[in-house]
């Protein structure tokens, strides 16, 4: 039984690494048209909309005042952070830093993990990270040749990328800390509140013309910010923040090393491009890492807690 609500959260993980590993594909798509800012903005507040009536049906609950502050952080340390400096830095800087950078993710979510939980690395979860960086080294796409991370003129943008990566860490831990008193749908929606007040604006000044474009957008644009606004924004983070409330944000994080790898895969599938046996053996690894992590960790947990207490030998009395 515990075995398979492993696997459950398992497959549920790999749905949205496979969905978030779609992001680039349909951010570009959907950027023929407007500008970065307009296109993480917008879906966004679509994603709120749809939440809207969801979490009223869950009954009226009102966050006490202090309580916004942990929602205000969550929104602009973490979603606003993580999709405009990952959108400004990758015009900054070359996408083989972008893609070396990016694997830094799972690491300071387990750092942030340490700090801000008290969450500590096992052994086999260094083992874990050891498979899933081998694995993610072959498969990323990385272009040797082509990395530069000392030349000053990606330097800002590559300090962009950083931030978006931590933004995106800390979102995934902080985030857990508010699940113990809210549903994860509404710790999605609050903190949305969050990015919507600070976006707003943001995105008035940056790109007002995207608003007026409106009726000039393509169907096939259409389609592109309604996969971002259902799959990415929505199903994706509520199907993650419901495993997260299960697992520990280390062991959630590690499987983040999946989307370089199904980002090849559907490079494959939707562009054509090459799949070659060592990017497949490099997936086969990320996966076993995964795997390894989140079921054969916390099975091994179970059991070791399930054993019962050798019986102790009563106490003599005293002076005996």
């Amino acid at each position: 039984m515990i075995i398979s609500s492993r696997l459950r959260d398992w497959a549920l993980l790999l749905i949205c690494n496979l969905i978030w590993a779609s992001q680039f594909v349909m951010v570009k798509l959907v950027q023929e048209q407007m500008g970065p800012t307009f296109a993480a903005f917008f879906p966004m507040t679509i994603a709120t909309l749809l939440l809207i009536p969801i979490v009223r049906r869950e009954g009226p609950l009102k966050p006490p005042r202090r309580d916004w502050i942990h929602f205000v952080l969550l929104g602009v340390l973490g979603q606003v952070v993580a999709q405009l400096f990952i959108t400004w830095g990758v015009r900054l800087s070359l996408a083989s830093n972008a893609a070396l950078i990016s694997l830094a993710l799972p690491v300071m979510t387990a750092v942030m993990a340490y700090f801000l939980l008290g969450e500590r690395m096992s052994r086999i979860r260094w083992i874990s990270f050891a498979l899933a960086i081998a694995g993610v080294m072959t498969c990323s796409g990385v272009d040797w040749k082509e990395l530069n991370l000392t030349d000053t003129r990606f330097l800002l943008g590559n300090l962009m990328i950083f931030a978006s990566i931590n933004g995106s860490a800390f979102y995934n831990t902080y985030s857990k800390r508010i699940l113990t008193r809210y549903s994860p749908l509404s710790v999605l929606l609050y903190s949305y509140y969050a990015v919507f007040a600070f976006m707003l604006p943001v995105t008035l000044r940056s790109e007002p013309e995207s608003f007026l474009r409106l009726p000039e957008f393509t169907p096939t644009v259409w389609v592109g910010l309604a996969i971002l606004a259902l799959f990415q924004y929505f199903l994706s983070m509520v199907i993650f923040l419901n495993v997260l409330t299960r697992l520990d944000a280390t062991q959630a994080g590690l499987c983040n090393y999946l989307i370089p790898f199904f980002g090849v895969v559907l490079a494959w599938l939707i562009l054509r491009e090459r799949l070659t046996p060592a990017m497949l053996a490099g997936g086969a690894l990320v996966l076993a890492s995964t795997l390894l992590i989140t079921i054969y960790e916390n099975n091994r947990e179970t059991q070791s807690n399930s054993v019962p207490a050798a019986p102790q030998r009563p106490a003599e009395p005293f002076g005996r």
